[in-house]
């Protein structure tokens, strides 16, 4: 029987910073592109995997002051050309329609990190009809095509209500052959594995989605779980957690590296501060190290070239295929 006050055991991996050194690898800032939002922690799901360790109790939540200094930033930042909103479910922020419709008219591309069942919340009911009318980008969790694997990772029922949410997206253009409504799944491993193929999954999404529930869709995207809150809470729970950081430091690949995602973004959080990623957001490692909020800089691209805080949890964007915001990098 397992010991409950055992503490976790530290993986035996070589730190991330050490391991590009040895490859003589560099990771540090090109021109940004993209700015990452994350409107706070509310959810109406409580997710397994959920990185943020978003749910429906949590209090996190973008102010309007720090919705219109972003809107600001955007447009004294001409080289960023899209603006990436995240949550929690960031559509339950009341500032997330000022957001989409200021950023859409400083011309940039707009991307909305969608739980699907998000449409059938109260006040949602032309959440798809505004999506579709500002031309947002839908990038949609789906970590599977059966009922099973979806109830198990993100909660009863949220299969049934997710494939009713894609056929509706679908009903207002999104995905469909010839629009310019883009519609992006996202699918990430259930448990302590890397993704498979992105090219073959995409190909087994589109056969069982168009045959079982007739949806259409644009892209998938795989992304690997990185161990941090929520997922490393229960890797650790389980006894698994060494396993998996031995399991993504031996799959480390150096092409991945030169093209993660925090090379051209910046992610700013619900309270104003920034970061390099979202994930070291929710970390709390601060942009390149050092603490800044939107109120300390006078353009975004005060970050272009800049230096990037990592850590060793980091090896889950460089494993395999590479694994970023907009999928496999390899």
């Amino acid at each position: 029987m397992s010991d409950p006050m055992r503490l976790p055991v530290e993986p035996r991996v070589e730190p991330f910073v050490d391991r590009l050194e040895r490859e003589a690898l560099v990771l540090d800032r090109k021109p940004l592109e993209t700015l990452q939002v994350n409107v706070g922690k509310l959810c109406n799901q409580a997710c397994h995997h959920c990185h943020v360790d978003a749910g429906p109790k949590r209090p996190e939540q973008m102010d309007e002051r720090t919705a219109r200094r972003i809107l600001e930033l955007l447009e004294a930042s001409p080289g960023i050309r899209t603006v990436d909103i995240t949550g929690g479910a960031p559509e339950l922020n009341a500032r997330f329609r000022l957001l989409v419709e200021g950023a859409r008219a400083l011309g940039k591309d707009v991307i909305d990190r969608c739980n699907l069942t998000i449409l059938f919340e109260p006040g949602q009911e032309d959440l798809a009809r505004f999506l579709a009318d500002h031309q947002v980008r839908v990038v949609a969790s789906l970590p599977c095509y059966t009922s099973e694997n979806v109830d198990r990772q993100r909660g009863r029922g949220v299969f049934n209500k997710s494939i009713r949410a894609l056929q509706l997206l679908n009903e207002h253009g999104y995905g469909m052959e010839g629009s310019d409504l883009g519609l992006d799944l996202v699918f990430n491993p259930g448990g302590p594995s890397l993704p498979g193929a992105q090219e073959q999954l995409e190909a087994d999404y589109r056969e069982r989605l168009l045959a079982d529930h007739g949806i259409h869709f644009s892209r998938l995207l795989t992304i690997t779980n990185v161990p941090i809150n929520r997922f490393r809470d229960d890797l650790e729970r389980s006894g698994r957690y060494e396993e998996y950081m031995e399991l993504l430091a031996d799959s480390f690949n150096p092409c991945a590296v030169r093209e993660v995602m925090c090379r051209t973004l910046v992610s700013v959080s619900w309270d104003g501060v920034l970061y390099d990623c979202d994930f070291n957001q929710m970390l709390d490692l601060p942009v390149g190290d050092r603490r800044r909020t939107l109120w300390d800089v006078e353009s975004l691209s005060d970050f272009d070239r800049g230096p990037i805080a990592l850590d060793d949890h980091c090896y889950a964007c460089c494993a395999g295929a590479g694994s970023s915001c907009g999928g496999s990098l390899a």
